[in-house]
């Protein structure tokens, strides 16, 4: 897997913008005031739900509560010492989305060598059959012909 000093690493880079993260969502949001919601942190950080999630995609497991049960809790336990349960780790998941996503974005991925992959698979938008009474797709969908024969697909370009 990857070395204490490696994660360690990975960790500062997601606390940083973590912490910038929360500081610029906090100018847009809006705040309501007939509901009271309780501000009480969370035991594990978000940005050590994102460097598990990193771990667990850049790993060779398959079975992510497997990943965690076995592999964070035990063997990490040094480099994550406020873990929570396997049923509270899925749900800190979904409030991690967006800044993981906008993470592996803006730090992880780097710049554009200029190389890229297109997947160029056509996306079916009815069968055969009704190409002619479709009109949902009416001008975007075109008909095309294929080793397969004949098809209505629509195209993203």
């Amino acid at each position: 897997m990857f070395a204490e000093s490696k994660i360690t690493e990975i960790y500062c880079m997601a606390d940083d913008f973590c912490k910038e993260f929360a500081l610029q969502q906090e100018k847009y949001m809006i705040e309501d005031k007939n509901t009271k919601q309780r501000n009480k942190p969370n035991r594990m950080s978000d940005a050590e739900v994102i460097v598990i999630l990193i771990l667990f995609h850049s790993g060779g497991f398959r079975c992510f509560k497997h990943y965690y049960k076995e592999y964070i809790c035990k063997h990490l336990k040094n480099l994550f010492p406020c873990q929570v349960s396997y049923n509270r780790f899925v749900e800190l998941e979904k409030e991690v989305l967006l800044p993981l996503t906008i993470f592996i974005k803006k730090v992880l991925l780097g710049t554009c060598t200029g190389i890229s992959f297109v997947d160029s698979t056509p996306l079916y938008v009815c069968r055969n059959q009704r190409i002619l009474i479709y009109k949902t797709f009416e001008g975007l969908a075109e008909r095309e012909k294929c080793s397969m024969g004949w098809f209505s697909d629509l195209r993203f370009i």
